[in-house]
């Protein structure tokens, strides 16, 4: 190839086009429980997380509600990725070895998100929410079916020398979501190809990259429970129960109402058990010599389930 300004930008077009396809061809579940927002500087404030507004029978004047400040700030950060290709392996029409690469590119950055997101749930036990309590905690504040202050818990904590992973339950179908990804700029796939560039000059390679400022922060607690205790029908029946029954500061039900389970891959089986079959076994401890009888799973499809390894 002779490598010409022309050259190079129809080279350029080539790779994000690998890039590209591998990005809508990588499934993610980033935004099945989390808010995309968007942002205009390096941090944004969130005044209205833990506001609920509910209607009241009017009786005289309005009840006027401010939005609080709740000093919750998500701040942007920047991430990148970059690799380099010599110049003279696109001259000896070499580039096509590289699709791959810029592939697995598109990949990485479509995942991003998850792992961001995912992240921060793994780490919900111990990282702050809007309350300044761990978004997982058995002491938020809340209140009762008459307004009055008390304290309700999204955790299940795990049982005396128990050690497994941990499992989430959440609902996801609320117009504020459990999670916030924020950007300030989207995952962009760049170019430095100039022969005019310090570095093209110096080292006689061009370098490709992505460049995005994003994060990741939490959204309401009231719609995310966590539990480090074994996932199991018990557990589950426990965590759906604790949710539903949470109020807003009127003293109103909130209708949390869990729609996804998420589990790292050690718990597959587990979820998939809990939810995915139509029935399960049943057996009697004290005598094991009989058979184990099939009944009907009472909490089958009652959530939808998502297993990804950034949870593990």
């Amino acid at each position: 190839m002779i490598i010409t300004p022309d050259t190079m930008k129809l080279l350029f077009t080539g790779f994000k086009a690998v890039f590209n396809d591998a990005w809508a061809q990588t499934p993610t579940h980033a935004f099945d429980i989390a808010m995309k927002t968007s942002s205009g500087t390096s941090r944004e404030a969130y005044p209205w997380l833990g506001q609920f507004p509910q209607l009241r029978e009017w009786v005289g004047d309005r009840h006027i509600k401010s939005v609080e400040t709740q000093g919750f700030f998500i701040d942007n950060l920047k991430f990148e990725s970059t690799v380099t290709v010599k110049r003279e392996s696109i001259e000896d029409d070499q580039y096509g070895v590289f699709a791959p690469m810029f592939r697995n590119m598109g990949r990485v950055a479509r995942l991003h998100p998850d792992q961001l997101v995912f992240g921060l749930l793994k780490n919900g036990f111990n990282s702050f929410c809007f309350d300044g309590l761990p978004f997982f905690d058995e002491a938020h504040p809340a209140f009762d079916e008459n307004g009055a202050p008390i304290t309700a818990s999204n955790m299940q904590p795990a049982p005396a020398g128990y050690s497994g992973p941990a499992w989430f339950l959440l609902d996801a179908k609320q117009a504020v979501k459990p999670l916030i990804f924020q950007e300030r700029l989207p995952y962009d796939f760049q170019s430095v190809v100039s022969d005019t560039d310090s570095r093209v000059f110096l080292r006689d390679e061009y370098s490709y990259g992505i460049r995005a400022r994003v994060n990741a922060g939490f959204g309401l607690w009231h719609m995310a429970f966590g539990s480090q205790a074994p996932l199991t029908f018990d557990n589950y029946a426990a965590a759906r129960a604790a949710m539903q029954m949470l109020r807003g500061d009127q003293g109103g039900l909130l209708g949390v109402s869990p729609t996804l389970l998420v589990v790292p891959p050690a718990l597959e089986a587990a979820g998939r058990t809990l939810l995915k079959a139509s029935s399960v076994s049943t057996y009697d401890s004290t005598n094991l010599s009989i058979p184990a009888v099939p009944v009907t799973n009472i909490w089958f499809e009652s959530a939808d389930l998502i297993v990804t390894p950034f949870v593990a």
